[in-house]
């Protein structure tokens, strides 16, 4: 399983990223053993760098993002933006904008025959519960890469993830691979056979003042004392940073 960490990675928050870019894992070249999944709306010139420099790299739209913020969104013009930045850092792998809530399936497909047309390249398409088990078999016969979306927003329960093995076993039936988008739930990795997963935990100890180890299986973490917090939060960062990341080579090998 490729467990891709994601979060906003390299973007503007938070603030240690910006000091210490070059002291994750060392150097930049380094990072060509990491898989990342990052959003295209926190891209910035340090991911556009770091981009052929992965061997495992996935672009989110980050369209739901942008809304949820807020801001007024002329989708024609977003959807021109993300195609130009997949066009000019050469992007393999991107989901398409699975904005369903906000548009409406018909007008998503739409915009995936367009973002597809433009790039020159097939989208991940992301199924979300609203689109029905016909749509899920559909995207597993005409593309070898698909998501499950919806798991953040709690749109699929907790109750509901004794599902995923028919949608993986469906996609691998028809020789496509499966991703679950922001699936974080440890156990739940182990458990069901995901393709891919990408996880913001990793992130978490960093806001939240916890302290993460691999144990050589799986991440522990380990908070800090009550009314204490670690001395040095930026290396607390780099540290949970690279301690996932020994995770997810195990992940790759084992899970």
């Amino acid at each position: 399983m490729d467990l891709y960490l994601a979060g906003n990675m390299y973007g503007t928050k938070p603030k240690w990223m910006l000091q210490n870019k070059e002291h994750l894992l060392g150097v930049e070249d380094r990072f060509v053993d990491v898989a990342v999944l990052e959003s295209f709306f926190y891209a910035d010139k340090w991911v556009e760098r770091i981009i052929p420099k992965l061997s495992r790299f996935l672009l989110d739209s980050g369209a739901f993002t942008f809304f949820s913020q807020g801001k007024r969104v002329d989708w024609d013009n977003y959807l021109t933006r993300y195609i130009g930045f997949i066009k000019k850092n050469q992007v393999e792998r991107f989901f398409e904008l699975d904005i369903d809530p906000l548009v409406g399936y018909k007008r998503v497909l739409e915009m995936r025959e367009r973002l597809e047309g433009e790039t020159g390249r097939r989208c991940i398409p992301v199924w979300h519960k609203s689109r029905g088990k016909a749509a899920f078999l559909e995207m597993c016969r005409d593309y070898d890469y698909i998501a499950i979306g919806g798991i953040v927003s709690g749109e699929i329960k907790k109750s509901e993830y004794r599902f995923f093995p028919w949608f993986i076993q469906q996609a691998h039936r028809h020789g496509a691979k499966i991703h679950g988008l922001g699936f974080t739930n440890l156990s739940g990795v182990e458990q069901y056979h995901f393709d891919s997963v990408d996880s913001t935990a990793w992130n978490c100890g960093n806001r939240f003042g916890h302290i993460y180890r691999f144990n050589g299986r799986n991440i522990v973490s380990q908070k800090a004392p009550p009314g204490k917090r670690f001395a040095d939060a930026n290396a607390l960062a780099i540290h949970n940073f690279n301690e996932w990341v020994k995770f997810q080579r195990y992940a790759e090998k084992y899970l």
